[in-house]
């Protein structure tokens, strides 16, 4: 990937799968992105250097566990939230939220106690855990090896694709975006994002663009607060309203019309009956960049579910391949949501510069399960996603983490965080605001 230099450092997001190339390629792309279209707006000569080092994307891959809030360490998982032993196999839930919770209890019939969970399910096949659970709305996703994922269609379905999938909605005019500084160079700045994304991709998207001179308004629903600990991870950089997309459509269209780029993290369709596919986004607002996000894809049998990383790790081998003969594993972090996030950061980027370059509205999409894929591929981790050579590579002894951690105050308290991987020649090297707490601002640009 020319004009990127990766440092390595061993011992960094170990695991059976290549985690830390994963890690490292997908933060080279946003950072080759972000460098190539600051250098368009800024009208340099030279695209800047980017460098990636393996210590910061260890953080920044982990932010969601050494974020401390006066403190305090985060709460990660809930109890519901983790494998369970099932008649026949092993099946994963995510009950971090309090309506999936109840979702899941409901449909397995049993009070809020993991005892009870556990005694159920041990009488009951793991397929047919996932299937109830899902008819109830909850998650919960049996375990599977490689290759009964890869004979599953819903795996077929996300092979045919590719990484990142770009498409031209209209034949929107060009827009002219307003030039920029070159010190610190921010290629979003003076840009608009919509953020209607919630745990964890999206947000990890969102927060880079928010890095990288974004104003980025995050919009979700009163009725579905975020996480506490979750929102002050990935709020960096971002003011936080709520919106009803039903009584609140007007306040909405005021927002989109002003909008350079619509991120949507809600699984396929879910949007849609407001107004909210990229072709109705589009329509209303000509020129437009709609990012969207999934678990398992906006295709194939599966397109509807709702899915988390840990869904995902479970489903597609991930899990059996980093486990034992015990116990499913896991990767070393969310690995799957971080590293989508960079690359739907990396694809907006690029969108953005093509958009200006050629016109049209544009559309991009990733998918977890998709990822998931690239990673258990296990081919061509001396190049990026794109699929360039790296040049300048170098190495370094790992210290631990310590390095790439800051502490801020904010009106949520006294906050250490991982500081943001993406780096470049002249570009920002940390956010230009703390997190506040959710919903706190209006929803109005600022």
């Amino acid at each position: 990937m020319t004009g990127i230099k990766f440092v390595v450092r061993e011992g960094v997001l170990q695991g059976r799968l290549p985690v830390r190339e994963l890690a490292r390629a997908c933060v080279g792309e946003c950072a080759r992105a972000a460098a190539e279209l600051g250098a368009m707006r800024a009208g340099l000569p030279e695209v800047p250097t980017a460098r990636v080092d393996d210590g910061s994307v260890a953080a920044a891959f982990l932010s969601e566990r050494h974020l401390l809030i006066n403190g305090r360490a985060p709460v990660t998982f809930a109890p519901l939230s983790r494998f369970w032993r099932t008649a026949d196999g092993w099946v994963r839930t995510h009950a971090n939220y309090p309506h999936h919770r109840a979702r899941l209890l409901a449909a397995l019939g049993v009070p809020d106690d993991p005892a009870a969970v556990e005694a159920v399910l041990a009488e009951r096949s793991a397929l047919d855990v996932e299937e109830t659970v899902y008819a109830a709305g909850g998650l919960a996703v049996a375990l599977r090896s490689p290759e009964e994922w890869a004979a599953h269609p819903q795996a077929a379905e996300v092979a045919k694709r590719p990484l990142v999938e770009r498409g031209r909605l209209d034949g929107a005019p060009a827009r002219v975006f307003a030039p920029i500084g070159a010190s610190p160079l921010l290629p979003a700045a003076g840009l608009r994002v919509l953020d209607l994304t919630r745990v964890l991709a999206g947000p990890v998207a969102t927060r880079t663009l928010a890095l990288l001179g974004a104003d980025v308004l995050r919009v979700d629903a009163p009725h579905l607060p975020e996480l506490p600990d979750q929102h002050a991870d990935t709020g960096f950089g971002k003011r936080s309203a709520t919106l009803d997309l039903v009584t609140g459509g007007r306040t909405f269209e005021e927002l989109l019309a002003q909008a350079d780029v619509v991120v949507t993290g809600y699984r396929p369709g879910a949007l849609d009956r407001f107004g909210l596919s990229p072709e109705a986004l589009a329509e209303r607002r000509p020129g437009v960049v709609v990012a969207q996000l999934s678990a398992w894809g906006a295709y194939g049998p599966w397109a509807g579910r709702r899915g988390f990383d840990s869904l995902v790790q479970a489903a597609t081998g991930i899990a059996v391949l980093e486990g034992s003969a015990e116990a499913p594993g896991a990767l070393p972090a969310q690995a799957l949501d971080h590293g989508t996030g960079y690359l739907l950061a990396a694809a907006v980027l690029r969108a953005l510069a093509e958009q200006a370059r050629e016109g049209g509205s544009r559309s991009v999409r990733l998918a977890l399960a998709r990822t998931a894929l690239r990673l258990t591929e296990e081919r061509g981790w001396t190049a990026g996603p794109s699929g360039t050579a790296a040049d300048n590579a170098g190495s370094a002894p790992y210290d631990g983490l310590q390095g790439w951690l800051s502490e801020t105050d904010s009106p949520l308290g006294r906050l250490r965080y991982a500081r943001s991987p993406v780096s470049f020649e002249g570009g920002p090297v940390d956010w230009d605001r703390p997190p506040v707490p959710w919903g706190t601002d209006a929803a109005r640009w600022g």
